[in-house]
């Protein structure tokens, strides 16, 4: 488990970009947080490192495909009642697919995450310092975040 505290927004973008990086724009990073905590802008910079310049939080479509490549996938489970809704869309075949995905509110449907996976939990809102502590899951995320020790 890595722990990081984000001072600026700025800050938080450059996270998710050099996330995305050790990611090798492949794989599942799940994002926790309260309401406000910062996971969009995570996901913005996340976004940036597939060449994306603007993205909004899915919480209406569930999910927005980018056409990068490989594909950028950003999933909010926030309006979800459980992960038969989310299995319903076709989740089980983006799982499969070669796309980094991203889910924000990943809490609410946790029988639907892999279990190899990046935790990505914000801590925070307003106008404090954010805390996010980063918690790879699985040998291949290990290695790329214990390996690489200035994230």
């Amino acid at each position: 488990m890595l722990r990081y505290t984000i001072q600026t927004e700025s800050d938080m973008l450059a996270l998710g970009e050099r996330i995305a990086a050790l990611c090798g724009r492949r794989g599942f990073i799940a994002l926790y947080g309260d309401l406000g905590a910062g996971k969009t802008v995570f996901a913005r910079g996340v976004a940036k490192a597939f060449g994306i310049e603007h993205i909004s939080s899915p919480t209406f479509t569930i999910v927005c495909e980018y056409p990068t490549e490989p594909r950028l996938c950003h999933f909010d489970a926030y309006r979800l009642s459980d992960a038969d809704e989310l299995f319903a869309i076709g989740f089980s075949d983006y799982l499969r697919e070669d796309a980094l995905i991203l889910m924000e509110w990943a809490n609410l449907v946790p029988e639907a995450l892999p279990k190899e996976r990046l935790d990505v939990t914000i801590e925070g809102s307003g106008m404090d310092a954010r805390t996010v502590t980063i918690t790879p899951r699985g040998e291949r995320y290990e290695e790329a975040f214990y390996e690489d020790s200035c994230v």
